[in-house]
């Protein structure tokens, strides 16, 4: 009997109305439109209303995709949401979910994994392995984020850099072929966490200030640790599927800085009209920031049968890694 694998049959995405352009943020901390877009790349970034939480922006990026893939919420066995920042602390954001795409009666598994910027691809990957498997036959997955909500708005070393929405694919399990997911490959390093974290939690409380705590960074370690990571992940995806780096024909990076993206891509030989760039209007959206790019360059229609998509991200844990797609 054929091996099952994973193909993405449709792609979703959702951004928040209120857009924070750079010189709206320059009334609030001490920066300029010129001082972000050199450092980062970044122009705006969009910011959940009052009210809107991260499984609203999850479960529109779900409709979204499974109206792509055509077929209706009843017909998943799993949903998997990757965030850092849900709705609560219990139950799932997954869960919540589940409820609003109206299939809780189905009562199908739904989960959320954290893994930061990286969260997507672990979640992608953790699909994988169930179609895989032959446990399930069609999984949604999301990445999501309210990342606004653990923002310190005075710290402009921050502040700049994130905003909010939610990316989604579909997956279906296909049987032969060499369509889908080629290779998932994952990491982790909790040894340099001190570089990249929220200050306050349930187990270790609050910061000083009060409140859940809000995203401290050491940007330029963060920024090398992710230049290195990345460009790591590339040659360990060409490696495990005996690739040279010119068969891959799109890359879609974790969209945290221009230079980030350009040194990913350089690494690659790839010229950026075949990179997936969105961060000049998104920011960084942690880990709704693969599949919203993903789902631009889908919906354009820049992705073709046959090619070979990279994706690859890097995130606060340390965590990172690369998912490789035969479209």
């Amino acid at each position: 009997m054929s091996r099952l694998c994973s193909r993405i049959i449709g792609t979703g995405s959702y951004l928040p109305e209120k857009r924070l352009p750079n010189q709206d943020l320059a009334r609030m901390v001490e920066t300029s439109d010129e001082w972000v877009y050199s450092r980062t790349g970044i122009r705006e970034r969009r910011i959940a209303a009052e009210g809107e939480f991260t499984s609203d922006l999850a479960a529109a990026a779900g409709r979204n995709a499974l109206q792509a893939a055509g077929i209706p919420a009843e017909s998943l066995d799993l949903i998997i949401v990757a965030t850092t920042t849900p709705d609560l602390i219990f139950p799932s954001t997954a869960s919540i979910v589940q409820h609003k795409l109206g299939v809780s009666a189905t009562r199908m598994p739904a989960f959320d994994v954290q893994a930061v910027c990286a969260g997507f691809l672990h979640a992608l990957s953790v699909a994988d392995q169930y179609i895989r498997a032959g446990t399930c036959w069609r999984i949604l997955v999301i990445g999501a984020e309210t990342t606004s909500r653990i923002l310190d708005w005075s710290d402009r070393g921050t502040c700049i850099l994130f905003g909010d929405g939610a990316g989604a694919v579909v997956l279906e399990a296909e049987r032969g072929g060499e369509r889908g997911i080629l290779s998932t490959h994952l990491h982790a390093d909790g040894s340099q966490m001190e570089l990249l974290l929220t200050d306050g939690g349930i187990s270790r409380g609050a910061p000083a200030g009060g409140g859940m705590g809000v995203i401290r960074m050491q940007g330029n370690e963060v920024f090398k640790q992710a230049v290195k990571a990345m460009e790591s992940c590339v040659d360990e995806t060409l490696l495990a599927n005996n690739l040279a780096k010119e068969q891959i024909d799109w890359l879609v990076p974790h969209q945290a800085n221009i230079r980030i993206i350009q040194s990913t891509a350089k690494r690659l030989g790839m010229p950026m009209e075949r990179v997936a760039v969105t961060v000049d209007r998104h920011g960084n959206t942690s880990a709704a920031s693969v599949p919203l790019a993903l789902d631009e360059v889908v919906r354009a229609g820049q992705i073709h049968p046959g090619h070979r998509v990279l994706m690859v991200a890097f995130g606060g844990g340390f965590t990172w890694g690369s998912a490789l797609v035969r479209w």
